[in-house]
């Protein structure tokens, strides 16, 4: 399990749920339709980071005869189903109450508290932001943001970077919302509010599903990483070529890399059997993601 992604989840975890209580309490004690739809918001990322924490665990388990290449691609489903949960109870039950609230219009009792809650709602959801931005960019590095997401082999940091930042641009529209009905004595806004940020976790969540699919599916290796192994492979005097070098992440940190390697004709079978076997030793020893080399002997000089 990686540390840096369960630490961002915990913190996530944990700013939500307190969110969760304070935004409901706002919500029972004022009628605001945008801050209970953000309450039901805070659950489902609450509820979300725990399937991401039971995902995690079970991704972990070893192979066995069944799932001989282990279960690493199972985060890569419970991030899916995350997602899947962010569109429909979040985003869905937003639009409803936005709906309701269009329909029946009524004005927010004592907006005050609101303002307060939702304030402090952004203080807690902005510190998990930065712990998992945080985590991200130890990943990434300095590269943009979009990319480093396309090219992101962990889903559980960017999905909690994801709802972060669609839970501060709800909190953000939220407020707004409150603020409008408040001063223009039009209760109609609140439930305005309610559907932006039903609109803002749909779409959240589609790019969320989509990006998870991709990897469910199966991405390759980095293009950096297979160069590295190449040139590991052409320093060794005996080896001619390498071709047809294929890999595929079966998780964040498992990945599977099949190659067809030339030898000069003057080595013997047993000798390539033996540097085959040193060759992977030592590629495993500093590419430890590469759980998996295969190295097939084969002669291209037939074209």
């Amino acid at each position: 399990m990686a540390t840096g992604s369960k630490k961002a989840v915990l913190a996530a975890m944990g700013a939500n749920l307190g969110i969760a209580i304070a935004k409901f309490g706002g919500a029972a004690y004022t009628g605001s339709s945008a801050m209970l739809a953000e309450g039901v918001h805070s659950l489902v990322d609450t509820g979300n980071q725990l399937l991401l924490l039971f995902g995690m665990k079970r991704s972990a388990r070893p192979a066995d005869r069944k799932h001989p290449f282990g279960y690493s691609r199972e985060i890569y489903f419970w991030s899916f189903v995350v997602a899947v949960l962010l569109f429909t109870a979040g985003g869905v039950v937003a639009i409803y109450e936005g709906v309701q609230k269009l329909n029946a219009p009524h004005p927010v009792e004592s907006p005050v508290v609101n303002y307060v809650i939702l304030c402090l709602a952004m203080v807690m959801e902005g510190g998990s932001f930065r712990v998992a931005l945080g985590e991200f960019r130890k990943v990434t590095g300095n590269t943009s943001w979009w990319r480093a997401v396309r090219e992101a082999k962990d889903p559980v940091l960017f999905t909690v970077l994801f709802e972060d930042t669609a839970a501060l641009i709800g909190l953000a529209v939220a407020l707004a919302g409150l603020v409008a009905a408040h001063l223009f004595n039009l209760p109609a806004l609140d439930g305005v509010a309610s559907l932006l940020i039903g609109l803002i976790l749909i779409a959240a969540s589609l790019l969320l599903a989509r990006e998870t699919m991709s990897l469910i599916i199966g991405e390759s290796a980095s293009p950096a990483l297979l160069a590295r192994l190449e040139h590991h492979l052409l320093r060794e005097p005996v080896i001619v070529e390498v071709r047809d070098m294929s890999s595929v992440h079966l998780g964040p940190h498992d990945i599977v890399v099949t190659a067809l390697v030339d030898f000069r004709d003057t080595v013997p079978a047993g000798e390539i059997e033996r540097i085959v076997g040193r060759l992977i030793a030592e590629i495993r020893a500093v590419e430890p993601d590469v759980k998996r080399l295969f190295l097939a002997p084969t002669s291209f000089a037939g074209g």
